[in-house]
């Protein structure tokens, strides 16, 4: 068990990458704080949790709210006496041409996207620095490469890579490891649903699919394994990293793959 005594907050832990992640890290052993705002999806993934014999509760959070993830932490802390690992997850997209994109939904975006880190971390880091624990932060793909359509989005998760990289520098004294997952395209809910909206869904699902070297595209599960190393200590020299798992969708750049598709969910 690679995890086994430790505690981790997963936001955005009700659906996706995070109840994926959430039932690996219980698996491994972890005491599992589950937190998101759909309160009913947080009880199915502790009930999941529980029922394989695993440790986890479930808080409701609005992470960009200050004052409830104060309080988040705060409860983290109050049943389980520390915290080790703090995988930032929750997001969401905006698919859409910049000169469409209305300033209130930019804000919205950044706020979900990003500000949302900045709180966590700056709630969460005297706890992580008392026991020597890991931030992962959950990026893209399109961050790094840019994407089609995408700018909104593709700006939030640079953000969290230079955020990553530059707090990597500041902890590296403190012990605290910071890395970032950079996925291309994931089946989660949120995909799906996007998936369902194009005018051939069927078309779409292939070309997402084709948009990968290996041909398909990732599950939840391949993500939260990925996150699962950088949580333990298999990554203990591992720290600033922008880690691409993205089935080679970033080498398709060149050898023609499509990559209009690469829609990821962070949530």
């Amino acid at each position: 068990m690679t995890l086994k005594d430790q505690v981790a907050i997963i936001t955005g832990g009700a659906g996706g990458i995070g109840a994926a992640s959430a039932e690996l890290f219980a698996a491994e052993g972890a005491k599992v704080v589950v937190t998101d705002i759909n309160e009913l999806a947080i009880a199915e993934v502790v009930q999941n949790i529980h029922s394989q014999g695993h440790k986890a509760i479930g808080i409701t959070c609005d992470v960009t709210d200050k004052h409830q993830v104060m309080a988040l932490v705060d409860q983290t802390i109050e049943t389980f006496g520390h915290l080790d690992i703090l995988f930032n997850n929750a997001g969401t997209i905006l698919p859409k041409a910049i000169e469409t994109i209305e300033e209130t939904e930019w804000d919205r975006l950044f706020q979900i996207n990003v500000k949302s880190m900045f709180l966590t971390i700056k709630h969460a880091l005297p706890h992580l620095k008392a026991t020597k624990g890991r931030i992962i932060n959950m990026a893209s793909m399109t961050g790094v490469m840019g994407q089609q359509h995408n700018p909104a989005y593709s700006a939030t998760k640079g953000a969290v890579i230079a955020l990553t990289k530059a707090l990597a520098i500041d902890m590296a004294p403190e012990g605290v490891r910071v890395n970032a997952l950079c996925p291309a395209g994931v089946n989660t809910p949120l995909m799906e649903r996007w998936l369902s909206e194009q005018r051939n869904p069927e078309q779409a699902r292939l070309e997402q699919d084709r948009s990968h070297l290996l041909g398909y595209t990732a599950s939840t599960m391949e993500i939260a394994r990925v996150a699962l190393f950088l949580a333990s200590e298999a990554s203990s020299f591992v720290t600033g990293e922008a880690m691409t798992v993205d089935g080679g969708a970033t080498l398709g750049y060149g050898s023609g793959a499509k990559a209009e598709w690469q829609f990821v969910d962070q949530g």
